[in-house]
């Protein structure tokens, strides 16, 4: 089982989706708070691999909902300056697993896509008594907010989303 360094924003509830998921299949999930960590262009910039800028982006923040930011139209330098300013920006979640003091063995990634997540650490229930918690949240979309189309996201730049 793998120590899951699990950057998200609190009180979302798909990422309390994306967090139960790991824990049942045995991982040891350590949560930080992505909107108050103390990021450095290198270390951000570090979880988003080969990755295009636009899917460096969360999508329902509101300064990209308004057409203020639009992801497409950036280049990597710029896109980390705004996320460094405004991390609700920033894709969630930012997942980091291994020895930190060995770059060999340690790996970042972005965003929860349950195939790739399972490839990389396994999502297995350790446990009969999770594999239909467990079978459920692995059909559902943690991807993407929880919320619907028409949801103001303007709470999200407090965090204090509680959906």
């Amino acid at each position: 089982m793998a120590r899951v360094i699990f950057y998200g924003k609190p009180g979302c509830k798909g990422g309390v989706k994306q967090k139960v998921l790991l824990t049942a299949a045995g991982h040891e999930v350590i949560p930080y708070n992505l909107l108050t960590e103390p990021w450095t262009v290198e270390r951000l910039r570090s979880f988003f691999g080969d990755r295009p800028v636009v899917e460096w982006f969360n999508r329902s923040a509101p300064r990209i909902k308004s057409g203020e930011v639009v992801p497409e139209k950036l280049d990597a330098q710029t896109a980390l300056a705004l996320m460094l300013q405004d991390p609700i920006l920033i894709r969630r979640p930012l997942i980091e697993v291994g020895d930190a003091s060995s770059e060999q063995s340690l790996r970042r990634d972005v965003g929860f896509d349950v195939e790739k997540i399972d490839t990389w650490i396994g999502l297995k229930p350790v446990d009969e008594s999770l594999r239909e918690i467990s079978e459920n949240l692995r059909q559902q979309d943690l991807q993407n907010c929880a919320h619907g189309h028409g949801h103001d996201h303007d709470h999200h730049h407090q965090g204090k989303c509680k959906h």
